[in-house]
């Protein structure tokens, strides 16, 4: 019997993440933790939830998530862009409604390379006059 899955990529900053959505009870699993294990933070876990509570489906899919870089906010929102893609290949009505909530749009902010000559991106070293 094969598994209907949904599959989506989010990144953000460094992070990258891989969504695999199945209909299921609302199970939620981070790198083989649960959501609440992995985002002990209730704002990252709204985050997360975002684009099934805006299309109304919530409890009714199980994700399996991969995650690997940035920090827990990039990554909770690398998570979210992954879901929003995921949700699409479920049902593609719901691309207008994801994308007037920004959720299809990849933020394009990355952290900027530090500089030869400096001691950071923008830093410079300290000047001494004599």
């Amino acid at each position: 019997m094969a598994i209907s899955q949904n599959y989506g990529t989010g990144r953000r900053k460094s992070c990258t993440a891989r969504v695999f959505m199945r209909p299921g009870t609302g199970k939620v699993v981070v790198n083989g933790r649960t959501l609440e294990n992995y985002f002990p933070n209730a704002v990252l876990r709204m985050v997360v939830h975002q684009p099934l509570v805006l299309a109304d489906l919530e409890n009714k899919f199980d994700l399996v998530v991969s995650v690997a870089g940035g920090g827990p906010a990039g990554q909770a929102s690398a998570i979210r862009m992954g879901l929003s893609r995921a949700l699409l290949g479920y049902n593609d009505q719901l691309k207008s409604m994801l994308r007037q909530a920004g959720l299809l749009t990849r933020d394009p902010r990355m952290k900027e390379r530090k500089k030869p000559g400096q001691m950071g991106a923008r830093r410079r070293f300290q000047f001494s006059k004599r």
